[in-house]
Formats: C-alpha cells, structure tokens, sequence
C-alpha cells in the first residue's frame, strides 16, 4: 500500500521535477545579483582610485614647482648689473675680462676659439666677426679696444712685403715693345701695361672663335680701349684660318662670331639648289645679309 503512496504518474514526475528547479532558482537567485553587480563596481573602484593619484600627482608637481620658484632667482624681478666698460687687448684678454666687460660666457668662448682657429685680431673692427656679437654691444666697445702696436706694425711689414714681391715678380714690356696680336699667348699678353689674366683670356677666347684678328679695331667687340692696345700689337694677313662656305656645316659656321643660325641656313641652301658658291654677291639678294654682314666675314671664308 506504501508503494501506491510513492507512486507517481509520468506527469506527475514532471511536475515535481519542474517544480524542484523553480525552488532551486528562487534559492540561488540573490546569490547570483553580486556576479552581475560586480563589474560594475570594480570599474567605478579604478576610476576612484585613479582620480585619487591624479590629484596626488597634481599636487606634488605644484608644491615642487613653488619650492623651485622660491629658490630660482632668476623668477624674482631680475636687477641688471651695470657694465662700465675698461681698454681691453682682443688678443690677451682672458674670459673673465670679457665677462666683465658685460659678455655672456658663451661669446667669451667664441672669442677665445676664434684667437685659436683664425689668428690674432689686427684691427679694432676685427672684433665685429665674433659670431653672435650685436651691433650695439660692438659699438659699445670699439672704443675701448687696444691692439699691441707690435701686432700692426708685423701686419703693415707684411703687406708691404707681399706687394714688393707681387711688383717684382711681375714683368712689362717697355713701351716701344711690339708682338704679334694673333701669336701672342696669354702670358706674352700680360706683359703689356693695362693687360692682366681676365683681358688676356678674354683675348685668346675672341681670337679662337674669329680665326685671328685681321684689324685692331676687332678688340673693341669685346670692349677694350683699342687707341691704348694699337702700339703694342702687330697683326700679319696670313695669319687668318678661313671658313670654306662650300664645305663647311652650319655648326661650323655659327661657331664664327659673325655668321648667325639663319645665316648658316640660307649657305647651306643655296648650295643645295643651286651649287657652289663663288662670290657673296651671290648671298646679298637674301634679307639675312646686309652689305655690313658681307663686308664683316669676307676676310674670313674661302670658295675651295
């Protein structure tokens, strides 16, 4: 009979089995609520405990701010030392005369680098080169600058000497002297009163390019002051290298200073249409030569 009490239905079972859960879940649910509260809670803890550093920090940076202000006393109200200015030698002077003088110490550095890597400083407006110096702090002492006169006086020994030598090692010819203007190299050409390295170059160069002068007048194309140049040169008619306009390529004829590209071009046409030249009466029916142009090249072109 005990057993029919014990008994239970399949749905029966179910139910109760439903049933335990349920009480099951009412027993654990609160135990349950911290798990989902607990994140919630740890974060707001950091944030707590980070703002609590933050401010720590913010407060420790401030005190030791104050304690170096109070110290600093360059953050006080900075009373500017009035600098009298003494007679100094740039070349003897020690830094602590240049600090005295009212220079900071990175400018008393340079100076004694600029004494060791450049030399001596030869005149009071020497001074001006020290690098970082203004221009109302060299006004300030130029007046005061004294160079040892044995420091000017070795400087004047030497220039003078470098100027005896540089006269005594230059030679020019006596007037009357008379060279060939087509012959002459740059060192002949120097020997001539007026006549340095970059006229006598200048010289060589036009000369190249012409083929020879063939009148003394050409020197006024690159502008020298023929009447000065006349007695000292000599120029021979054979002495010219002629273009042949038969064979010669526009290339050849633009480099001559008197034959432009257009030039060149009508030639080289001309020979193409119509044969060899002969004569440049043949050229002057072309608008690209005027009489002046034909007058210039004639001494310098060739038919063969």
């Amino acid at each position: 009979m005990w057993k029919d009490f014990f008994y239970f239905t399949k749905t029966e079972r179910q139910g109760i089995i439903v049933l335990v859960v349920l009480i099951l879940g009412v027993l654990l649910l609160p135990n349950l609520f911290p798990l989902f509260n607990r994140p919630k809670e740890v974060d707001t803890l950091k944030q707590e405990k980070f703002q609590k550093e933050y401010n720590e920090f913010i407060t420790s940076l401030e005190e030791v701010e104050s304690h170096k202000k109070s110290k600093n006393p360059t953050s006080r109200p900075s009373v500017r030392k009035e600098i009298t200015p003494f007679a100094f030698d740039p070349n003897t002077a020690d830094s602590m005369t240049f600090l005295s003088l009212g220079l900071p110490a990175w400018m008393a550095k340079n100076i004694l680098n600029y004494r060791r890597k450049q030399g001596i400083f030869r005149h009071p407006e020497d001074f001006r080169k020290i690098y970082g110096l203004e221009e109302e702090q060299y006004q300030t002492l130029l007046p005061y600058i004294r160079i040892a006169e044995k420091i000017r006086s070795k400087d004047t020994v030497r220039l003078l000497t470098i100027q005896n030598v540089r006269k005594d090692t230059v030679f020019k010819y006596q007037p009357g002297t008379v060279i060939s203007l087509n012959q002459a190299d740059t060192t002949e050409l120097k020997k001539i009163p007026g006549i340095g390295s970059s006229i006598a170059r200048m010289i060589v160069n036009y000369r190249k390019r012409l083929g020879a002068f063939y009148r003394i007048e050409q020197l006024q194309e690159i502008h020298l002051k023929v009447e000065k140049l006349r007695p000292w040169f000599s120029i021979a008619p054979d002495e010219i290298r002629r273009i042949n306009l038969n064979k010669a390529s526009v290339e050849r004829m633009m480099h001559h200073p008197y034959i432009n590209y257009y030039q060149a071009r009508v030639i080289v046409e001309y020979r193409k249409k119509k044969g060899r030249l002969k004569s440049l009466k043949q050229l002057s029916l072309y608008e690209e030569f005027t009489s002046a142009d034909l007058e210039r090249i004639e001494p310098y072109i060739c038919y063969d």
